[in-house]
């Protein structure tokens, strides 16, 4: 179980402070005036003396308070171009931000997570001893940031007053990082006290990207201190490594969800967006997908779009499950974004409509950014993530070097958006009906189905698999993925499922809101389907009709035929949302490939699945019944009518 405050508090031990005398005399004498009158309106004890740590630890030369009012905004931004971590672009507002060549994704391999020994971590996960932490901390970050300024910002994660928002300071050298926090998250600093009063606690982020040479790559680390919510970040400058309020807190917040408020509360890697539905009616939905997955596209199919990528989710006095937002911006992948897929994403991105960071794509002479996927005609030549770069440019290996880096990203506002809803700012949050769960199967499940029971539902999230992607350096091959939160689930996946079942059968949920659980696939390919190729069977627009399905299924407007692995939708219903939706013809030929069921390929992703929970500690019993029983469905219908089962056989069954 996990102990809050257990251990040493490493941020207090290598500064050594301990008194309110001692953090006043250290702000003094590392801040202007404007600065000090700033820090003296934080009344808050702890994090007073979290900062006057830090500072004591990276030893910085300036230390600047940042309230989030436009003054303070525009000095971040005019430091980061003048520093040089981001420079204008010809569009006003537009800036360009480039990584070390060899950290452009989360550096999985050196994150942590610091723990005290009875802790139990995620199988999946890498750990570090107290002890050892400490010594780390104290020998690379001590004085790490001399010379520099050190930027200070206080964060709310979801709308001031929400009930599952938490409060988080984000303690940082880079002026990039600082610049994505004000763009990504509310800055709370007239309502931090108020609001850590309220919630009883908050988070603690420092980093500092030091000098910031590729020779230091080897030694940058990722800590994240459970116990004590503090997070630590060195010699890196990629926002998921480094913009620590994001994954580093959304972990905590997992932690929080799991061990302190289970049954009441989860913490998800989702989108949050409202589907409109018959008549106009709007329903909310909430979707988990890993990064690289589809997660930013589904969230703007929605006509009211809350979340592209988080969710605090909790069960309300109402008996509802709302949805909040822990941010308010979007730090999305540009790769594939183009003018036939994503309209309203180009319009921002060629138009003086919204204040935006790309970051390692290719930028031309006349300071226009490009990507991989745009469907533009590209320039011969420019500076890209590889420095400076022209058509046929190589690596190493021989391999060429693509216009933009496959994980480069934009950073921008949620409120640009076309489809964006004010319900984001919201405390109460959206009532949230559907609940989606996608990975990248290429072979495997259906387009979507529905879980028969909340039990199947924690089932669908636990088996999600997907292919690599180039959000993590390093990974490779298909992998497991479980809930698409694997890498942020501190404690073991038992304990975090346990967490789920709770969850979702409570009797607290009314059940004229009880949700439907849902699996989504947009990666089926022909080859697998009895054609040829890698290329989708379908296209990407198609979400648009898997979505309104769902949203009709969960007013029972549409009906659908049972399986053992849930219910499938119908051939008439999807054929007039097709036309309906999207203005496209759906034959039944395409129907019968989207949604036969491949037998042989179920059960071996069940026994995969399996296998790999057999190994891991606590895991309910509830999730072995469920697989036992699919897998004993599963079969029945292979040996009536063998390995693919179409949709017509499976409505006479």
């Amino acid at each position: 179980m996990l102990e809050l405050k257990k251990g040493i508090d490493i941020l207090s031990h290598i500064g050594g402070l301990k008194s309110a005398e001692e953090a006043d005399k250290i702000f003094r004498d590392s801040m202007d005036d404007a600065s000090f009158e700033k820090i003296r309106k934080i009344k808050n004890e702890e994090a007073r003396l979290k900062i006057a740590n830090a500072i004591v630890l990276g030893r910085p030369e300036n230390v600047f308070i940042n309230t989030g009012t436009p003054e303070d905004q525009q000095f971040i931004i005019d430091s980061s171009i003048e520093k040089g971590e981001e420079a204008r672009l010809a569009i006003k507002g537009h800036t360009i931000h480039y990584d070390l060549a060899d950290e452009q994704a989360r550096i999985i391999d050196r994150t942590y997570y610091i723990t005290n020994d009875d802790e139990r971590v995620s199988a999946l996960a890498q750990r570090i001893s107290r002890d050892d932490a400490i010594k780390y901390v104290e020998k690379y970050m001590k004085g790490i940031m001399k010379g520099m300024t050190l930027f200070v910002g206080f964060y709310s994660r979801g709308p001031v007053g929400a009930e599952a928002t938490i409060p988080a300071i984000e303690i940082t050298t880079s002026t990039y990082v600082s610049h994505s926090a004000e763009l990504l998250y509310r800055n709370c600093f007239n309502n931090f006290d108020a609001e850590v009063e309220r919630v009883g606690h908050f988070f603690s982020n420092v980093h500092s990207e030091g000098p910031n040479r590729p020779e230091d790559l080897p030694n940058a680390r990722v800590y994240m201190d459970r116990a004590h919510q503090t997070t630590f970040s060195m010699f890196c400058t990629y926002a998921g490594n480094t913009l620590l309020i994001k994954k580093g807190n959304h972990r905590f917040a997992v932690d929080r969800a799991t061990y302190f408020r289970r049954g009441k509360e989860i913490s998800e890697h989702m989108f949050i967006t409202g589907v409109k539905g018959p008549g106009g009616r709007i329903t909310f939905f909430g979707g988990a997908a890993p990064s690289g997955c589809g997660k930013t596209t589904t969230a703007m199919t929605g006509h009211e779009f809350v979340s592209d990528d988080l969710a605090q989710i909790w069960i309300a006095e109402d008996g509802a499950i709302r949805s909040v937002n822990p941010e308010n911006g979007i730090f999305g992948i540009i790769r594939d974004v183009n003018w036939e897929d994503d309209p309203m994403m180009l319009k921002l991105f060629r138009n003086e409509r919204a204040e935006i960071i790309f970051s390692n794509v290719l930028i031309d002479k006349e300071k226009t950014p490009y990507w991989e996927g745009s469907g533009a005609e590209t320039p011969k030549e420019g500076f890209n993530f590889q420095g400076e770069w022209e058509e046929g440019k190589t690596v190493k290996d021989g391999k060429p070097v693509p216009i933009s880096h496959p994980n480069a990203r934009f950073t921008l506002k949620c409120k640009v958006l076309d489809n964006y809803s004010e319900k984001i700012e919201d405390p109460a949050g959206v009532i949230t009906k559907v609940f989606t769960y996608s990975g990248r199967d290429s072979d495997t499940m259906p387009p979507v189905w529905v879980a028969k029971s909340s039990d199947q539902g924690v089932v669908i999230g636990a088996s999600l698999v997907s292919q690599a992607t180039a959000t993590e350096v390093g990974a490779t091959g298909v992998k497991r993925a479980p809930w698409a939160n694997q890498p942020f689930i501190p404690g073991g996946l038992g304990d975090y499922m346990h967490a789920q079942f709770e969850f979702f059968n409570s009797d607290k949920i009314k059940e004229e809101h009880r949700p439907i659980l849902a699996g989504l696939n947009y990666f089926l390919t022909r080859g697998a389907r009895g054609g040829e190729g890698d290329e989708l069977l379908g296209e990407k627009k198609d979400v648009h009709v898997w979505m309104g399905w769902l949203e009709r299924r969960v007013h029972n407007d549409v009906g659908a035929i049972e399986t053992p692995i849930g219910l499938l939708p119908k051939y008439g219903d999807l054929k007039e949302l097709f036309r309906t939706l999207i203005d496209k013809d759906y034959d039944r030929d395409l129907y019968d490939r989207h949604f036969s069921l491949y037998i042989d390929n179920i059960i071996r992703r069940i026994d995969l699945q399996t296998d790999a929970y057999k190994k891991d500690e606590n895991v309910p019993g509830r999730l072995f019944e469920i697989y036992d029983e699919q897998k004993k469905g599963l079969l029945a219908l292979k040996e009536k009518y063998g390995s693919i089962v179409t949709p017509a056989q499976l409505e006479k069954d």
